[in-house]
C-alpha cells in the first residue's frame, strides 16, 4: 500500500518557476506546451494557470499576466489560485526561457513518478482482491506500467539535417537490390511491396475457404526459416497442435489429410523429420489462447520485443479478438481493434499482419474478386491499414474455369507503393501457398 505519510514526488519551486517564464516570455510557452499537459503539476493551483495560459495559447492569443487574469477571472477560478498578487510572485520568479525546457523536464519527471505511485498503488490493490483471471491481471498491470513509459517518452521534432544521413543509407540499401521489410516469400509481392515494413499495419483477407490462414502461416514459415526474422502468431481460431500440422506439413511437402487419417505413405515420414529441424530452429512463437483480447495480444508482443525476439507479429484473425473494453456497436468495437493493432505496430517499430473477414456481398457480383468495401464490420479497417492483401481462387468459385492452384495475392491498398496484383499457387495437399507455377509440384518457395 501507499504510504499516505509521505509527500509525494514535486518540485514546486520549480513549477513556480516556468510558469513564471511562461507568463513573462512570450517565447518561453510553445517548448513547455510541447512537453508538459494539464495535470503535470503537483499544485492544483499551478494546473489551471496551465490551462488557462494554454488556452491563450491556442486561441492564438498573447500570453501575460494581464489576459491570464482575466482568462482566469472569467471562468471563476482566479481567486482560488492565489489572485494576481500569486501571478506577480510567478513572474518574479521566472528563469530565462533558454533554461525552461530543463526546467519543464524536471516537472514532467516528477508528474511521472507521482502517475507510477498511482498504478502502482491501483495494481496493488487489484492484487488484495479475489482475483479469478491472474494471467488477465498480470497482462493489465503490465500495459498499464508500459503506458506509462510511451506516455513519458516524446520522440519530439528532429531536424531533417540528423534524418539525411540514415535516409541516403536506405537509397543505398534500395540501389544494392536488399529488401528493407519482412521477406513474405513471394518473389512478386516483395517486388510490389520491399517486404513487410516496421510500423505497418498489414491486413490480409479473403472469403472463407480462400486459404488466408495458409497464406498467413506460408509467410511465417518463410519470414523464420529463411528470413531468421522472430514472428509471433496469435491463432484465435485453430490450436497450437493444428498449426505445427500444417507448418510440418508444409515444410516437407506430404499430404495433411493423410497424415491426420494415419495413411502417410512409409516415404514421406522421413520428410517430416527432415522438416522438423528447420522449423526447430526456427523463433517462432505460437500463442492459440481463443479468448484473447487486443490488451493480452499488445502486453504478449510487448513482453517479446523486450527480449529482443520479435520482429513480425501475425493474428488470426482480428473480428475474434475481445476489445477489452465496452463499446456501443461492433463497429466501435473493430476500430478500436484496428487502431489498437495499428499502434502496436508502430510502438514497437514491428510490422503486424491482421487476418480478416469479408462481408458476403463478394458473392453477388459477377466479378467476385474482393474490394477495399468488402471489409466486414468497419471501414477503420481500411483506414488504419497501411497495406490491404487479398487473397482470391477463382477455382473456389467455378472449378471447371477456374485454373487448378492458381491463386491472386491482391494488393488492394499500400501506403507508400502501387496496388496491384501478383499471382502465387496454392497447394492443396499440404495447404500451403507457393510462388506462382502452372503445376504446383513443380513450384518451390
Amino acid at each position: 500500500m501507499a504510504d499516505l505519510s509521505r509527500l509525494p514526488p514535486q518540485a514546486v519551486e520549480v513549477e513556480q518557476k516556468v510558469l513564471g517564464a511562461m507568463l513573462q516570455y512570450p517565447t518561453a510557452a510553445p517548448a513547455v506546451f510541447e512537453l508538459l499537459k494539464m495535470g503535470d503539476f503537483y499544485r492544483q493551483a499551478h494546473n489551471e494557470i496551465f490551462d488557462a495560459l494554454q488556452t491563450l495559447f491556442e486561441r492564438n492569443e498573447p500570453i501575460d499576466l494581464t489576459l491570464t487574469a482575466n482568462e482566469l477571472r472569467k471562468n471563476k477560478k482566479l481567486e482560488a489560485v492565489g489572485g494576481e498578487v500569486y501571478l506577480m510572485e510567478l513572474v518574479e520568479k521566472a528563469m530565462t526561457p533558454a533554461n525552461v525546457e530543463h526546467h519543464a523536464h524536471i516537472v514532467k519527471e516528477k508528474a511521472s513518478l507521482r502517475d507510477l505511485i498511482n498504478t502502482s498503488t491501483s495494481i496493488i490493490n487489484r492484487c488484495y482482491e479475489e482475483v479469478d483471471d491472474v494471467d488477465g491481471l498480470l497482462d493489465e498491470s503490465e500495459a498499464k506500467i508500459f503506458s506509462l513509459s510511451q506516455g513519458h517518452v516524446r520522440s519530439g521534432l528532429v531536424p531533417i539535417s540528423a534524418l539525411l544521413s540514415t535516409t541516403f543509407e536506405d537509397i543505398e540499401r534500395y540501389a544494392k537490390g536488399t529488401l528493407q521489410g519482412i521477406p513474405s516469400g513471394f518473389k512478386d509481392l516483395d517486388e510490389k511491396t520491399g517486404g513487410f515494413q516496421n510500423s505497418d499495419l498489414i491486413i490480409l483477407a479473403g472469403r472463407p475457404s480462400m486459404g488466408k490462414t495458409a497464406l498467413a502461416l506460408s509467410m511465417a514459415s518463410y519470414a523464420g526459416i529463411h528470413g531468421a526474422k522472430a514472428v509471433a502468431i496469435f491463432s484465435l481460431e485453430m490450436s497450437k497442435s493444428q498449426l505445427v500440422q500444417r507448418l510440418l506439413c508444409a515444410q516437407a511437402r506430404v499430404n495433411m489429410h493423410q497424415l491426420r487419417l494415419g495413411r502417410l505413405p512409409h516415404k514421406d515420414i522421413p520428410k517430416l523429420a527432415l522438416a522438423a529441424g528447420p522449423l526447430n530452429e526456427a523463433k517462432i512463437f505460437i500463442d492459440d489462447s481463443s479468448d484473447l483480447n487486443i490488451l493480452e495480444i499488445r502486453s504478449k508482443a510487448r513482453r517479446l520485443k523486450s527480449q529482443g525476439t520479435l520482429d513480425f507479429v501475425i493474428v488470426d484473425y482480428l473480428q475474434l479478438i475481445h476489445p477489452s473494453r465496452r463499446h456501443d456497436s461492433r463497429e466501435q468495437e473493430i476500430a478500436y481493434i484496428s487502431r489498437s493493432l495499428k499502434a502496436l505496430a508502430k510502438d514497437l517499430n514491428i510490422p503486424v499482419m491482421a487476418l480478416s473477414q469479408l462481408a458476403r456481398r463478394t458473392e453477388g457480383r459477377e466479378d467476385k474478386r474482393p474490394q477495399l468495401s468488402d471489409l466486414r464490420e468497419s471501414g477503420a479497417i481500411e483506414q488504419d491499414a497501411d497495406v490491404v492483401l487479398f487473397v482470391y481462387r477463382e477455382e473456389v468459385y467455378d472449378k471447371e474455369q477456374g485454373e487448378p492452384g492458381k491463386a491472386e495475392i491482391i494488393i488492394g491498398k499500400q501506403r507508400n507503393g502501387p496496388i496491384d496484383t501478383v499471382n502465387a499457387t496454392f497447394v492443396k495437399d499440404y495447404a500451403a501457398f507457393e510462388n506462382y507455377s502452372p503445376r504446383a509440384e513443380e513450384s518451390i518457395l
